[in-house]
């Protein structure tokens, strides 16, 4: 699955998002779909739930991380492509 980079992310109703110590869960209510994110995941989420679109958070992110951009949008498309088969976020 190609994640167009010009699309944002949105969290549809439903899902939770519960940050503790550094480290988040979401939680799709209607499916009981979860996923957990280490540090590295939870900044990335809060970047990319933020950003008006998805290659405005990999722009933020290589200012953070240092990371082969290739290497990033990968990581970034394997996160997006395992949150939407959950149904945690959709694009928008």
């Amino acid at each position: 699955m190609k994640i167009p980079s010009s699309a944002k992310i949105t969290v549809p109703d439903g899902v939770l998002v519960q940050e503790l110590q550094g480290e988040s869960v979401l939680l799709n209510v209607n499916t009981e779909n979860y996923y957990g994110l280490d540090e590295v995941g939870t900044r990335m989420w809060a970047v990319l739930s933020e950003a008006p679109s998805i290659a405005d958070a990999i722009d933020t992110l290589l200012d953070e991380y240092e990371v082969e951009r290739a290497t990033l949008e990968s990581d970034v498309s394997d996160l997006l492509i395992e949150l939407l088969e959950k149904k945690l976020i959709v694009l928008d």
